[in-house]
């Protein structure tokens, strides 16, 4: 019987054959106590622990010819390792997607050629939006050695922020006061927080634009800190500021959607139905030629909105993005966002002080002098109506006339957010 994915198997790294350094890269065999079951013999995308860091990693599982009763030998390459001598630590493997079946090759130039595929092919793996770290389905083989398709991966969060600290004088008061928070693949998540509370720091670290003093931000398992990650962390999370103005850098709407797969160097043909795609998500396509300028606030905000998704990101991060815009703007962008997690599974990080639109989120994160002061389901938050009125923070009309109506000796259940939420629950209490 064999283990089903994802499966985890911890042990201490130890030399095995020198065939690494020929390479060029470093692997390492794994001594482990003995396994009742393994994954069948195959290589591997996994996901490789090692002092606290993560990597993605090939492993290769199978039978060293010198022992063939033997537990299988498993050994390893972690890509982008860089953290010195690899032999003699602890290392944790996580077995995540299998790629193809164990073989010998005739050459040592053959072997090179299959494992550049390899090391593309779990790239690759890596990078798409669909679990976290970016992971399709994690099949395990059958017993012909085919994929099996009812295995499901491990949920890497595409922000993970371990820890984190900011501050902007390497002597003044933390911005961001050792935070961490892991933001589950296609959630909304709301993070309130009054003025200078450290949102929009967490947002700016969220994205590279600005690197931790301590600890470890990682999008999409990347982590922000490493310049040669800096590109691949703007495309996997796009932000949206609070001013339009300020983000809007074209004289044609169009033309302004465009801006940044052309700093990526995305084809042009492939540039233009990813434009029509994200003008039609945000209901801007009537407005493809039209200028900037002469759009209405909300209209701006859509069009900023398109730019970011036109790259295709995992995680949308909007920075206050409806701060500036009279009540009918912000129903139009925040119901745009609200459609493009629902409909694209893109996780959105919803930066704001209006209490009603973090009432909408799947999640609400509080911060206060830059830590996290609550974090749960909108219901439970704001139910808390004076631990939030404590740290300076408003709540929801419907809320605060709950608490009211219960200081009054009107019991009510906690978790009323909305007008509907209220008259459902006086009905039901009146009826009695």
């Amino acid at each position: 019987m064999s283990a089903e994915l994802p499966f985890t198997v911890s042990g201490v790294t130890v030399r095995g054959k020198r065939l690494g350094t020929r390479l060029g890269f470093p692997t390492a065999n794994l001594s482990y106590p003995p396994v009742e079951h393994l994954p069948p013999n195959g290589v591997y995308v996994a996901l490789a622990q090692i002092d606290g860091q993560r990597y993605t990693a090939i492993l290769n599982q199978g039978q060293h010819p010198t022992v063939p009763e033997g537990q299988p030998t498993i050994e390893t390459h972690l890509l982008d390792f860089a953290g010195g001598e690899l032999y003699g630590r602890r290392l944790t493997l996580t077995y995540l997607a299998y790629l193809r079946p164990e073989k010998r090759f005739a050459t040592l130039e053959a072997l090179k050629a299959q494992l550049a595929e390899d090391r593309a092919q779990a790239r690759r793996w890596a990078e798409m939006p669909s679990a976290g770290m970016g992971m399709p389905p994690a099949h395990a083989p059958n017993q012909k050695g085919e994929p099996m398709n009812d295995m499901h991966p491990i949920a890497i969060p595409p922000i993970d922020t371990q820890d984190v600290s900011y501050h902007y004088e390497e002597d003044g008061r933390l911005a961001v006061n050792h935070v961490s928070l892991a933001i589950s693949q296609g959630t909304f998540v709301a993070v309130l927080g009054h003025n200078g509370s450290g949102k929009s720091t967490l947002a700016k670290l969220m994205n590279a634009l600005y690197l931790p003093s301590e600890g470890r931000v990682l999008v999409c398992g990347l982590d922000t800190a490493k310049e040669e990650h800096l590109w691949a962390v703007r495309r996997h999370a796009g932000m949206v500021f609070q001013n339009p103005d300020n983000q809007i850098v074209a004289t044609v709407v169009r033309e302004d959607v465009a801006f940044g797969l052309e700093n990526l160097g995305v084809p042009q043909p492939e540039m233009l139905p990813r434009i029509q795609d994200a003008l039609v998500a945000v209901r801007m396509t009537d407005f493809a030629s039209a200028a900037p300028h002469m759009l209405s606030g909300g209209q701006k905000q859509r069009v900023a909105v398109a730019g970011v998704l036109a790259m295709q990101p995992d995680v949308m991060i909007l920075d206050e993005s409806t701060a500036m815009l009279d009540p009918s703007g912000r129903e139009e962008v925040l119901g745009t966002v609200r459609k493009l997690n629902r409909e694209k599974g893109i996780t959105v990080v919803w930066i704001t002080h209006f209490m009603e639109e973090a009432a909408l989120a799947d999640r609400v994160v509080v911060l206060h002098e830059g830590a996290i002061a609550m974090d749960g389901a909108p219901r439970a938050v704001f139910s808390q109506v004076d631990a939030l009125k404590g740290l300076g923070l408003d709540v929801p009309p419907m809320a605060e006339l709950a608490a009211m109506l219960g200081e009054g000796g009107l019991r009510l259940p906690a978790g009323i957010l909305t007008v509907d939420d209220m008259v459902k629950e006086l009905t039901a209490c009146l009826s009695k």
